[in-house]
């Protein structure tokens, strides 16, 4: 089976030119044979560069107000076009696709931004979308807390025949021990982290993944430079020149050895042959979820229900 990550920059704030530049890399990866295809967090959208150099934290500031709206204008709902066109790509091209995306619901918290991790299987479509579930430091200025719905392993079908299964976390969730237990008791063989796009970010995380729960780990990263972000963002002429982010894309055998180091600054597909008969050799010593686990004495329990602040129910309107 071949994995890859797109080490690739966005169409930060434009989610139609976005989905088109997804979809090219789809594509691609499809080309080269490629089974699974993974982007880094929020990448479709973009990640809240913003809040960290411009004081972003400032009480009411009519400018920070203006930048939250237009990240929210750019953000994507799971029934929207531009997930739809991705989600007949990755049909197209027969690539299972884990895709980071700026969420704006479709119900009553339209006005909360989200960064959710979705899952695409080539015959079904969207399978999950898992809305992050801690923010990390100044991004709870922009995203909320999601909810355990998207905690979720899935099975599928590479183009040789034999099947896998994947999970993914969000960035420092892969930083949370019960999120990362969930998805080795999914029965994970393959992790994939999203990441806004750091060396320093997976050059740790990914093989400790890797070790602890004896999969493979497939860490995926943006790269954003100034010359990323659109003319009419509110905020761009107090943005400072040079790079933000620099990828970091990089996957990790389940005994922890590089099978691509993070690559820092490149657009390209990191990709790299997996055998998952090494989930199983690895295992013999060591299994999370299994053998080494004492159920008896540790318990993990997840609700994936997806929270709302109401439930309105589904009664039809009456006139009479």
């Amino acid at each position: 089976m071949r994995i890859a990550a797109a080490n690739a920059r966005p169409r930060w704030g434009q989610p139609d030119a976005g989905a088109e530049r997804v979809i090219d890399w789809i594509a691609q990866a499809g080309a080269e044979g490629v089974d699974l295809l993974a982007f880094g967090e929020t990448h479709l959208g973009g990640y809240p560069f913003w809040v960290s150099i411009t004081d972003g934290a400032r009480w009411d500031a009519p400018d920070q107000k203006q930048a939250f709206a237009y990240y929210l204008d750019a953000a994507v709902e799971l029934e929207g076009p531009q997930l739809r066109l991705i989600s007949e790509a990755a049909a197209e091209h027969r690539v299972f696709t884990y895709l980071g995306i700026v969420e704006r619901r479709a119900d009553t918290a339209r006005g909360s931004a989200y960064a959710t991790l979705v899952a695409i299987d080539p015959g079904r479509g969207i399978v999950s979308a898992h809305r992050k579930l801690q923010p990390t430091y100044e991004e709870r200025l922009v995203w909320a807390s999601g909810d355990g719905n998207g905690l979720r392993v899935h099975s599928f079908t590479g183009r040789e025949g034999e099947t896998v299964r994947v999970g993914g976390l969000n960035c420092w969730e892969n930083w949370m021990p019960q999120a990362r237990l969930a998805m080795y008791a999914g029965g994970e063989d393959i992790h994939v982290s999203a990441w806004p796009g750091a060396v320093r970010n997976t050059i740790d995380m990914t093989r400790f993944a890797a070790l602890e729960g004896r999969v493979f780990s497939l860490a995926a990263g943006t790269i954003l430079s100034r010359s990323d972000i659109p003319a009419d963002f509110p905020l761009v002429a107090r943005l400072p020149d040079g790079d933000y982010t620099d990828g970091g894309s990089a996957i990790a055998a389940p005994d922890g050895t590089w099978l691509q180091e993070p690559l820092a600054g490149e657009e390209r597909l990191v990709v790299a042959e997996v055998d998952l008969a090494k989930v199983r050799e690895e295992r013999q010593n060591f299994d999370p979820t299994g053998h080494y686990s004492r159920p008896d004495v540790f318990e993990l329990s997840v609700d994936r229900r997806r929270l709302a602040v109401a439930d309105l129910g589904d009664d039809p309107v009456s006139l009479d």
